[in-house]
């Protein structure tokens, strides 16, 4: 076995069975583990306490961590990113959806925090590396001297989605330990070991809204939010007024519910006006576009994509990977075109740009063109 003992690394404990396991296969490396558990935010700033704190960032998983760390010899410490995360995420989250966007504050907090204010922090404590249990791969290519993102293996879990923003310099810092095993593989390897978190379920809803209702995050967070936005035009996308709403940062783009009857046929939110407070609706067809803008893109695997580069691109999370071409733009931007139409291209969501299993990179989505307006 090599032994990594000269070798620090700082393992981002959430308290659940993935990252107790990613502690555990680096101490049995033989690398020198610290378990760090980042203090996010509070359930009395956020609401929702459906869970009774048991959730991300709470006391009890904070509990979890520690247990898991006496239980295989690392020291455990809590570092409070609470202002770094409001600032950076929770912020933005609100303000993408008065912009009329759908947000998606997982691959913000990967970027801005897990993987800047955190290896800021791993560096102070002489770190050499990060590590999280994300289910995705660092590849070294030693041919073009880049460190390139890699689905996991498992694909049913893989998070290479979520983690696009991360940049060269920290992904050459950064061990994924279950990059190679599934989750059934990981909760036996848990169990083995007679850790805690062996049998702990996951949580998938936003960390920060524990009850998984955005609605009522915005209307606490945001003063008089419901008073503004109420009584709303639903409009179709022909301009003709067919109804009112309750406030367009409620819809999102291929959204169905909550838009009243008597239409005929299935209709859609096809676009938010947060200008004039309008949702737009339209049947199955004008959610289709050939084409989308993304902004604030990060390369990794690549320095850039001019001149234009063949692919596959996913515009959700849960989305299968579609054939396009991106192309550079200026300012980070990048112009995606489709080889055949997508449903319900989302502004504020991820578009993540793969060659097979490997991540090219990815961006933020800011515009689309519709199908029908070519």
């Amino acid at each position: 076995m090599t032994d990594f003992k000269q070798k620090t690394v700082v393992v981002a404990m959430s308290g659940g069975v993935d990252s107790s396991v990613a502690a555990l296969l680096l101490k049995e490396q033989g690398y020198n583990c610290i378990g760090i558990t980042m203090k996010l935010w509070d359930y009395e700033l956020v609401g929702g306490n459906v869970n009774h704190e048991s959730g991300c960032c709470s006391l009890d998983s904070i509990n979890d961590a520690r247990q898991v760390c006496a239980k295989i010899g690392i020291p455990h410490y809590v570092l409070n990113f609470s202002r770094e995360f409001h600032e950076s995420v929770v912020d933005n989250f609100i303000a993408e959806y008065l912009e009329g966007k759908t947000p998606n504050p997982c691959v913000l907090c990967n970027t801005k925090i897990k993987w800047q204010t955190l290896i800021e922090r791993a560096q102070e404590l002489g770190a050499d590396y990060i590590a999280t249990g994300h289910y995705a791969r660092v590849v070294h290519n030693a041919q073009t001297q880049r460190y390139e993102l890699w689905q996991g293996k498992y694909k049913e879990k893989d998070q290479s989605y979520a983690l696009w923003g991360i940049k060269q310099s920290s992904l050459a810092r950064t061990l994924f330990p279950l990059g190679a095993l599934t989750k059934p593989e990981v909760r036996a390897i848990a169990e083995k070991y007679g850790l805690k978190t062996a049998s702990k379920k996951e949580s998938m809803e936003i960390c920060f809204v524990p009850d998984n209702d955005y609605r009522r995050f915005l209307t606490q967070v945001v003063d008089g939010l419901e008073e503004k936005v109420k009584d709303g035009e639903l409009v179709t996308v022909d301009g003709e007024t067919v109804g009112q709403h309750k406030g367009y940062p409620f819809f999102t783009i291929g959204q169905r519910r909550g838009l009243g009857r008597g239409f005929g046929k299935p209709m859609y939110v096809v676009e938010t006006d947060p200008r004039h407070n309008r949702v737009v609706i339209g049947d199955e067809k004008y959610l289709y576009s050939t084409e989308l803008i993304a902004r604030s893109v990060n390369f990794i695997s690549i320095p850039h994509a001019r001149g234009g580069v063949k692919c596959q691109v996913k515009i959700r999370y849960k989305s299968p990977a579609a054939p396009a071409t991106i192309y550079s733009m200026e300012g980070e931007r990048v112009r995606v075109v489709f080889d055949a139409p997508q449903k319900a291209v989302t502004p504020g969501q991820s578009a993540v740009f793969y060659d097979g299993e490997k991540v090219l990179g990815g961006g933020i989505i800011e515009s689309f063109k519709r199908a029908t307006e070519e």
